[in-house]
């Protein structure tokens, strides 16, 4: 509990006697509690409130593909409302997918449409293969995300890319299929922080 001192004012028949006044304790103290705090975002060097990203808590930017033949390829998500994964303020990249034919399917991260900006730059490169120098690597390029799994039909595969697509603002997925037969495709996203 904080003490409370008085101290004479220096215009007091007290203080004009000769007495001097005390008022700061000789010692501090210094209050022994803990106090939660939120930390909900800041101020950019601008001015501007940025408030701080939370994960994804739903797949997102949900994609139906129907019909798609051996050998071909298609961009998710391609929706009117979400025609590309901006991954800026997250780590963590989560994509589904879930074919009606089971088999071989391929996953490449590429640049999205030609018609989203990636921030002020527009027209970008679109379906072009994003390439990055990995953290602890031997400053080559490599491609963020290529990789191709054999699936199940009917069920959701769920795949975890980490901190590769990391600030990604025009991100797309290629996902190709290579399962032998046609496939209609289901696909989405979440991203993590």
């Amino acid at each position: 509990m904080p003490s409370k001192r008085t101290g004479y004012a220096p215009w007091s028949l007290t203080r004009e006697a000769g007495v001097q006044s005390a008022t700061v304790d000789g010692t501090i103290e210094v209050p022994q509690y803990l106090q939660p705090t939120i930390d909900t975002g800041y101020v950019d060097f601008k001015g501007n409130w940025k408030g701080r990203r939370s994960d994804d808590e739903q797949f997102i930017g949900l994609t139906k593909y129907e019909g798609i033949a051996n050998g071909t390829a298609i961009l998710g998500p391609d929706t009117s409302n979400m025609p590309k994964i901006d991954m800026t303020g997250y780590t963590d990249l989560v994509i589904a997918m879930k074919p009606t034919n089971g088999g071989s399917y391929a996953y490449t991260a590429v640049m999205g449409q030609d018609t989203q900006p990636y921030a002020n730059l527009s027209p970008v490169n679109p379906n072009t293969v994003i390439r990055i120098i990995p953290e602890y690597s031997s400053d080559n390029f490599v491609d963020a995300m290529s990789d191709s799994y054999s699936q199940n039909a009917d069920v959701w595969t769920i795949f975890h890319v980490l901190d590769r697509l990391r600030g990604q603002k025009n991100l797309q997925i290629r996902i190709t299929n290579n399962s032998g037969d046609v496939s209609d495709i289901e696909f989405g996203f979440m991203r993590l922080v």
